[in-house]
Parts: structure tokens; sequence; C-alpha cells
């Protein structure tokens, strides 16, 4: 996972926008909806489920807008039926790009997310033509601030709770699972006392592409224009951005 650092800077980035452009609670309605539409409304059954409602409170969205979001999925309520779709291309400088989208109109949505890569130097390719450059982890962060626990014992509990690997960083603990652990390494450290900052199964690039600060500008847009876009709920990507560079043009 040696890199990691260069997605999670962006990662953090994307995070303050989505709250900024208050579209955050939209998309994470969404992400309920397919949780439950596809694995049931029980959260004690459903682990997407489960990690889909806590992903939500984590970011403080009201309970009767997620129990509103898990009844249109199970029928209790009228609703819009959305169907998931990934699309692969390359941004600028060839970045490889994964969009991940919630829409009611399937072509709508294509044509929008064609439309964002053609604009800012990019292209829509075939499906599988990125998805091999990318893994799919468990993520955990550990503020270093929020825990007296030195790197030696917070990695023996790392490891007796099930997890791949954990890295230090002057901030954070940054903790790696396979998908399939994620939620009993969560818990296990939940029990153990540990909070954590961010939570979530994501994929993560194997490799980076480097840009210049032209370059690192014209993917940044990229971003942006999806990110605006109301049917996109999560966009991967293996840009590698210096943190000099993202400053200067946040």
């Amino acid at each position: 996972m040696a890199g990691h650092s260069k997605w999670n800077n962006i990662k953090r980035r994307k995070g303050a926008q989505d709250a900024k452009r208050g579209k955050l609670f939209m998309k994470l309605a969404r992400e309920i909806f397919m949780a439950a539409k596809e694995g049931g409304g029980d959260q004690e059954m459903n682990s997407n489920l489960r990690l889909a409602v806590e992903k939500a409170k984590s970011n403080n969205m009201p309970n009767d807008n997620i129990d509103r979001a898990i009844k249109k999925a199970t029928g209790d309520l009228d609703g819009v039926n959305y169907e998931e779709f990934t699309y692969e291309g390359y941004g600028p400088g060839g970045v490889a790009v994964m969009v991940k989208v919630l829409t009611d109109n399937k072509n709508r949505t294509a044509a929008d997310v064609r439309h964002a890569f053609n604009k800012n130097d990019g292209n829509l390719g075939e499906n599988g033509c990125v998805s091999f450059m990318f893994d799919r982890k468990g993520y955990l962060a550990i503020d270093r601030q929020s825990t007296d626990a030195g790197e030696d014992d917070l990695m023996l509990e790392v490891i007796e709770a099930g997890a791949e690997e954990m890295e230090t960083g002057e901030e954070q603990f940054e903790i790696f699972t396979a998908p399939e652990d994620f939620t009993e390494v969560k818990a296990s450290l939940e029990k153990d006392g540990y909070t954590f900052q961010t939570s979530e199964v994501t994929m993560f690039p194997s490799t980076y592409t480097p840009l210049d600060k032209e370059g690192v500008e014209k993917m940044l847009k990229l971003i942006d224009m999806l990110e605006d876009h109301d049917d996109v709920q999560d966009i991967y990507h293996n840009l590698d951005a210096d943190d000099e560079i993202l400053e200067q043009l946040s």
C-alpha cells in the first residue's frame, strides 16, 4: 500500500468539497438505498447496509433521512429505481479513473460522464480498461491525537484483529484490511476503544501517475465536474499530486 497517502490527500479534498456543495446527504441516501435494495433492510443481516448507515451517521445525516432511504428501497415508501454502473477511462496525462454512479437514467448519465472526460483532456474507455490497476481494500484511519496507544502496541492489536497492514503517518495510523474482514477488524478495534476518522471499503490504485502542476489542475477540474453530478457516488483515480501543488491549487 506504499504511496496510498497520495490517494488520501485527494480523498480528504473530495470529502470537503462534497460537504461544501451540500450534496453529500443525497449521495449517502442513494448508497443506503442500493445496499438495502440488494441485501434487505435489516442492518444485522446486511453488512453493506450497516456500513452505508455508519458512513451516513459519521457525516451527521439525520436518522429520518436514513430511515426514508431504507423504506424506499424495501418498498415501504414510493421511490425511483436506481441502477449502479461503473465507468472507466483516462484523465489528463493518462491518469486512470473509475466513476461509480447510481442513476435512474443510464443514457443521460453516460452522456454526462463522457462529456466531463472530453471537456477535461480525458477520454472514456471500455469496461476493464483501468479497473485492473485498483485493489478493493478496507480502510481505517485513527487520529494520533485521539489515542495514547503507541505504534508498537497498536500494531499488535491490529494484527490480532485480522488486518493486513498498518502505516504510521504524522497525523494518522492507517489500517488496511481485506474487504471481507473489514467489519470484523473495525468491530474488534472499536471494542479496544479506538475511534476512526475514516472507515470504509474503497478502491486503492496499485500504481500512481505523476503530473505537473498544469496536469494536476486539469485533473482536479475533471474530478470537480464529475463530483458535481448528482448521479456520481465515488471517483477512484491514480493521480500522484505533490502536497505543495495541491496547496497552491486549493
